[in-house]
């Protein structure tokens, strides 16, 4: 396998120098290295894949991620909810005026809404988002997946070709998610948020699956979840911890407020796992989670810290205060069920 860092070239002196001059030139001393290992990959493929297909797809991936990028660079800080559901949706359905109630209530407590841009349940996302607080990531597809008429800012509105970048920016931008009813589409991107989550490639966050009063497709679903997959046995039962169902907006607006109501976000260094929170827990919570979930460590105890010298060297959230333990980094579920502890400590 190829070195990375310096030993990672072209093995071409002339092209390597080249390179090094244009990334010294266009990034700055953070990014610099990085930039050097993309532009090193970009002529590495020019010499090893002669077939125009794959330059393509790497070229066009590129291209979507960047502007994304761009896009959401200025509103990093500020909370998003992205709403999955069918494009079918009538605009009379119960779940198309239970996602636009959504939407309305979340902006109006300063959330910004992410829909996939299309019409039904994500028309309802962006027709009931305060002016300015939506993004739409629209796929472009044959049939049914035309922006809908209600994204008011178009700089918010990103057209993606493929499925793939256009749901990691899902995830990658987002802080919560709320699924309502809808077909293979919706449970791909459902069932993936949950996978992400539950093997460690996603940071917790509230995954709430939303339908309206008098609807069984949730409660349907969690049907065969528990005597299907649970039973047998190829998830476990406290990955039923990684999401929540809701019949109303409140219900589901509280279910994200209090995510975060204690917990801030997790960061992995040098084996640990790093929790970093909005405020000090008490001792008596401290050691509740030391008893209660001492099973997901490796070793040790679950034990306040300090910022780690990565995270300081970072300038990651240097204010907040933090535990850390040796996470198995297997048991997310169990994770996210401490998390929930974490967030009951009383002031």
């Amino acid at each position: 396998m190829e070195k990375f860092l310096r030993d990672y070239e072209v093995g071409d002196q002339a092209i390597d120098d080249l390179i090094g001059q244009l990334a010294k030139k266009s990034g700055s001393l953070e990014t610099e290295t990085l930039l050097r290992e993309i532009l090193t990959t970009s002529v590495k493929l020019g010499r090893e894949s002669g077939d125009r297909g794959d330059l393509k797809l790497v070229n066009n991936t590129l291209k979507e991620l960047r502007y994304s990028f761009k896009v959401f660079s200025p509103y990093r800080g500020i909370k998003k909810v992205i709403i999955f559901g069918s494009a079918r949706s009538k605009s009379n359905s119960g779940e198309y005026k239970l996602a636009e109630e959504l939407s309305r209530k979340l902006t109006e407590k300063g959330y910004m809404i992410v829909t996939g841009g299309g019409p039904g349940v994500m028309e309802a996302g962006n027709k009931g988002a305060c002016p300015g607080k939506e993004f739409a990531l629209n796929i472009r597809l044959p049939f049914e997946q035309k922006p809908n008429p209600y994204i008011n800012e178009k700089e918010k509105l990103i057209n993606f070709k493929y499925f793939f970048t256009r749901k990691l920016i899902f995830v990658k931008e987002t802080d919560a998610t709320a699924i309502f009813p809808g077909g293979y589409g919706t449970l791909d991107e459902g069932f993936e948020m949950m996978t992400l989550v539950q093997t460690g490639k996603s940071r917790p966050r509230p995954i709430i699956l939303m339908e309206p009063q008098g609807s069984t497709y949730w409660s349907s679903w969690m049907h065969f979840v528990k005597s299907q997959l649970v039973k047998n046995k190829y998830i476990k039962k406290e990955d039923l911890s990684l999401f929540a169902i809701a019949k109303t907006s409140d219900q589901a607006i509280k279910y994200i407020e209090n995510f975060y109501r204690v917990y801030h976000s997790i960061r992995y260094v040098s084996g640990l796992a790093v929790l970093r929170l909005h405020r000090q827990i008490s001792p008596q919570t401290l050691k509740f989670i030391n008893k209660e979930f001492k099973d997901i460590l490796t070793s040790g105890q679950i034990q306040v810290c300090p910022p780690t010298a990565k995270e300081i060297q970072e300038k990651e959230f240097l204010n907040l205060p933090r535990l850390s333990m040796n996470f198995n980094l297997r048991d997310y579920g169990r994770l996210c069920e401490m998390i929930q502890v974490i967030n009951q400590d009383k002031e």
